[in-house]
């Protein structure tokens, strides 16, 4: 995975989701994340448990695909044994979540995915910064998502078949 640009096929912009959002169209073939988009996601960030961005062409206002992010936690002890034993011996480490990830069913296909999880990993890099993220981590919400994940670098859990991580030390190297 390289820290591209959107692809040159249009002109496109990822950008806090907003009231002038269109969101009713969206639709991604999966109930859970249609309706998080639709009904949650602003509640979640006015509440502070989540932040979510949106992919949108310029000038228009309908949504191409969205992530959220939030802060968790890792168990030490759900981390690969090599991992762990690199970490201070505290119960467990601060990560950052990226808790949905969905592009819409129209435009699938054409890289945005990618997109999405490359500006999710800079926008965790960068918070990073100032408040401490060892990884982040994603409850995967099945067999192929996390084989999306497992394409970029993302670790399996040893006890947790769908949730991965992708150090903060490795998404560094995107991006420095």
């Amino acid at each position: 995975m390289s820290a591209r640009n959107p692809p040159a096929h249009s002109p496109v912009k990822i950008e806090p989701l907003g009231r002038i959002h269109d969101r009713a169209a969206f639709s991604c073939g999966s109930d859970e994340l249609d309706t998080y988009l639709r009904e949650r996601a602003s509640q979640e960030a006015r509440k502070q448990i989540s932040a979510s961005f949106v992919l949108v062409e310029d000038g228009d206002n309908s949504v191409i695909g969205y992530y959220s992010l939030s802060a968790t936690r890792i168990l030490l002890d759900d981390l690969p044994e090599k991992t762990a034993k690199k970490l201070p011996r505290y119960p467990d480490v601060p990560a950052t979540l990226l808790g949905r990830l969905a592009v819409d069913m129209h435009h699938k296909g054409m890289e945005y995915g990618e997109v999405l999880l490359v500006d999710a990993l800079r926008r965790s890099f960068q918070a990073a910064t100032d408040v401490a993220s060892y990884a982040v981590v994603v409850d995967s919400k099945d067999d192929q998502a996390r084989l999306f994940y497992e394409h970029y670098g993302f670790i399996v859990f040893p006890d947790h078949a769908l949730r991965v991580f992708l150090p903060m030390q490795t998404i560094a190297r995107l991006f420095v």
